[in-house]
């Protein structure tokens, strides 16, 4: 058996910070052989950059996956085509810069990452239900897979856990930064979480300030999101899965905080 981490939205300095200090306990205690995260608000909670992305690779991330805040930092488009660790949605167009899946080369054996993105109340792409089922007839891998799909709303998310159902190792949601506690195997084997959580500041709203979004609920007016800095936590899952087989034989949450 292998142990994988999969680790939701960092968020700003303070999220890279308990990442890179919690993520090699993992390792280091054999509880992860593989880290996957989402670190698309890993720039101040808008996108990341090349920079950030080495920082998270060096603090023990294996791949990076990215959702509607990919091209928030102009720095990043240039940097995917050179960089297959960090996977942007597959049903963005094909015109755009990068890959939206990528082949791990790990101890354990090959590991493919697949990064969606919703339709729902998101901005208009491709239909992830269509692409990542090209996706899986040409990748044609059959071990182990792990899909991000950085959706909105919670039906979606469900409805395409059904679908990948005994076809991936795992489908995780991301993107809302509430964790959620419906960790379960589906009845085909697919490990599935409507969404990991946030890597960063849970005194906050969704990573940010308390004061200014109460503000902006309050009075309509337009108010700058600072990330926030307090109460940090690393939230997402743990699965123990067959490397020969591809399939999740455990999946566990996790919310660790400093000690």
């Amino acid at each position: 058996m292998i142990s994988i981490l999969h680790i939701g939205d960092i968020v700003g300095s303070p999220g890279r910070r308990i990442f890179s200090q919690l993520v090699m306990k993992f390792r280091q205690s054999g509880k992860a052989d593989v880290v996957i995260v989402n670190g698309e608000n890993a720039a101040a909670g808008r996108g990341i950059t090349p920079a950030l992305a080495e920082e998270l690779f060096d603090a023990g991330a294996d791949a990076i996956t990215l959702g509607d805040h990919t091209w928030d930092q102009k720095t990043l488009a240039p940097f995917l085509d050179r960089e297959p660790r960090i996977v942007r949605p597959a049903n963005f167009s094909e015109e755009c810069p990068g890959k939206g899946w990528a082949i791990l080369d790990t101890p354990i054996g090959p590991v493919t990452v697949i990064s969606l993105i919703g339709r729902v109340f998101m901005h208009p792409v491709e239909c992830p239900f269509r692409t990542v089922d090209r996706l899986l007839n040409e990748l044609n891998d059959g071990g182990v897979i792990m899909v991000d799909f950085h959706a909105e709303a919670t039906s979606e998310k469900i409805a395409m856990g059904r679908h990948l159902d005994g076809r991936v190792t795992c489908m995780a949601g991301t993107h809302t930064h509430v964790q959620t506690s419906d960790e379960t195997l589906l009845p085909k084997g697919t490990a599935y979480i409507t969404d990991l959580g946030m890597t960063g500041p849970k005194d906050s709203v969704l990573g940010r300030e308390v004061s200014p979004v109460l503000h902006r609920f309050l009075t309509g007016m337009p108010t700058r999101f600072e990330v926030a800095s307090e109460d940090l936590a690393m939230e997402g899952i743990r699965l123990r899965v067959n490397p020969h087989t591809g399939r999740a034989k455990s999946i566990e949450r996790i919310r660790e905080k400093l000690t």
